[in-house]
């Protein structure tokens, strides 16, 4: 099979100027809505906190303190060396969160303006070791974010990271990390195993995103690199009729979630070129066809929420764009 992949200058300032169009199609009005939000620096309470001050600590904060863990352990923390040094790196980037206040008013703002009874929960800021899995939570009325996973790309401590990994440990991120997080609640599960189903499921997911933080780009909200954006426009049609071609679209085979799903530095078609492709593209087809589904259907976001994938895959009449 002869490589999938291509690319120009021309269609990259075609791609940029389709890339903005899709962007502007959720804006919407929520000047209006009032949003309170309650950040609690519970990072620099903890590690400026005296030692014989930690009871005190744990009244203030006793959701974030498991009551099986002996204050030893908290103690062993806020006098860890290391602990500290992260902190400090923290604070150099995240001492004054005015930026990003305002990122998570304008976020809670567009899920209240789709769902009228979200009430906007309590931002806790703390520190995780780097722990990348669980960068937000959505715990009960809390939102816990773990600051040192966003202290950007280029910081010494991701060194031992994979690119693919660390260029997404930016500040930008934690707004996009916060959506991900407060729409995955609102996507019903489902049975189908099917390789479409997976897709449209992940597509569901970046929709919610494109409607809860309109003023992002793609690039952003999916983790990819502008390049990347741009190989998957561009090669939307091989790609397509590769999975075709290799009967992948009603397969339940689970490798392809590895293979096309899965965050990874590139997707495995098998080829010798396979790095120039972004990871998880599959994930992108899902999301473009939820977005043609929604673009040719008059239906709300909780109603394709609520969309069994086969009927999205149907009535999208999801073609490749070139």
């Amino acid at each position: 099979m002869k490589a999938i992949y291509k690319y120009n200058i021309l269609f990259l300032c075609v791609s940029i100027l389709f890339s903005c169009a899709k962007e502007n199609k959720l804006t919407v009005d929520v000047s209006d809505i009032g949003v309170n939000l309650k950040v609690d620096r519970f990072d620099t309470a903890f590690y400026n906190t005296p030692v014989d001050q930690l009871g005190h600590l744990k009244k203030m904060y006793p959701r974030l303190f498991p009551t099986n863990t002996p204050d030893s352990i908290w103690v062993a923390k806020m006098q860890d060396k290391d602990e500290q040094e992260l902190f400090s790196e923290t604070q150099k980037l995240y001492e004054n969160f005015d930026e990003q206040n305002d990122r998570l008013i304008s976020l809670f703002k567009h899920v209240k303006y789709y769902y009228e009874g979200f009430e906007e929960p309590t931002v806790v800021t703390l520190l995780t070791n780097v722990n990348y899995e669980s960068k937000v939570i959505s715990r009960d009325s809390l939102l816990l974010i773990s600051l040192d996973v966003f202290l950007g790309a280029d910081s010494p401590i991701y060194d031992d990271f994979p690119e693919y990994i660390k260029r997404n440990f930016t500040n930008d991120h934690i707004v996009v990390a916060a959506a991900a997080e407060l729409a995955k609640r609102e996507i019903p599960r489902t049975n189908d195993r099917t390789f479409i189903a997976r897709i449209i499921q992940r597509g569901k997911l970046l929709y919610m995103l494109d409607a809860f933080l309109p003023e992002e780009n793609d690039a952003l909200k999916i983790g990819y690199t502008e390049a990347q954006i741009h190989w998957a426009d561009f090669n939307d049609v091989d790609v397509w009729k590769y999975f075709i071609e290799n009967d992948y679209l009603f397969s339940t085979d689970q490798e392809l979630s590895r293979r096309f799903i899965e965050e990874a530095p590139f997707s495995k078609f098998f080829l010798a070129n396979d790095n120039e492709s972004p990871g998880k593209i599959g994930a992108w087809f899902g999301w473009q066809i939820v977005r043609a589904y929604m673009q040719n259907n008059e239906v709300s976001l909780q109603e394709m929420l609520r969309t069994d994938n086969a009927v999205i895959f149907k009535k999208s009449k999801y073609k490749p764009t070139k």
